[in-house]
């Protein structure tokens, strides 16, 4: 019969796959599930730990033991006295030397510790001078007068030098302010620039030409000097 009309073939291979692509979309979904499915078996079968591997043991605390205390900050040593150390008690050191006189207060409390000023001794002048020659050579030397103040209270001096001719070239005090120099006939006077304290020690030292080292005169505030 020429008249009637033949059905189309169904294409096969990869005409029909691509003219279907719902198939392409139905195969990728499958796989993704398949894969799926064998990484989950293969995670649930694996072991925590592997066979005779040790297992790390649980430490526990003992009924009663809390975290452990933080140290707080050093509490600060209590207030030193002055005079006084803490592993001793009684009078402080300055109290304690040189001689003391115990008397009661006008409160009525416990004795107070007074301290008798120092004195010279019996005969022995306050402010005492000892004369020596520091350096010699050829034509002059320098001499020098040290004294020491013996006496409770801040003082002044006054040297007096006196030689046989010569020539007074300068006179110096060592390590303290200058005092005042004035020269008359064979000699010179020397009046202090500072006091010096009580059993404090200061030296006059001078310089000298042409004469003997040996002086005629050496006084401290009057009294003969020692030395020669």
């Amino acid at each position: 019969m020429s008249g009637m009309r033949r059905a189309p073939r169904l294409s096969h291979g990869p005409a029909a796959i691509v003219s279907s692509p719902w198939i392409v979309v139905g195969a990728g979904v499958l796989v993704m599930v398949v894969l799926l499915v064998m990484a989950l078996g293969a995670y649930r079968g694996r072991s925590p730990a592997p066979d005779g591997a040790p297992v790390p043991p649980v430490l526990t605390l003992p009924t009663g033991v809390g975290a452990p205390s933080v140290p707080g900050p050093a509490s600060s040593p209590p207030p030193v006295r002055p005079g006084l150390s803490g592993r001793a008690s009684g009078l402080p050191p300055s109290a304690t030397a040189g001689s003391r006189s115990p008397s009661v207060g006008a409160s009525g409390g416990g004795p107070v510790v007074t301290r008798s000023p120092s004195r010279a001794p019996q005969g022995q002048p306050a402010m005492s001078g000892r004369y020596r020659v520091v350096q010699s050579f050829d034509g002059g030397f320098i001499g020098e007068v040290s004294m020491v103040n013996r006496s409770a209270e801040s003082r002044g001096w006054t040297v007096r030098l006196e030689f046989s001719g010569g020539r007074l070239v300068t006179a110096w005090v060592e390590g303290v302010p200058q005092g005042t120099l004035r020269q008359s006939g064979d000699g010179f006077t020397y009046v202090s620039g500072v006091d010096v304290r009580p059993g404090g020690s200061v030296s006059l030292r001078f310089h000298l030409e042409r004469t003997s080292s040996t002086p005629r005169v050496c006084t401290v505030d009057g009294v003969r000097c020692g030395g020669f």
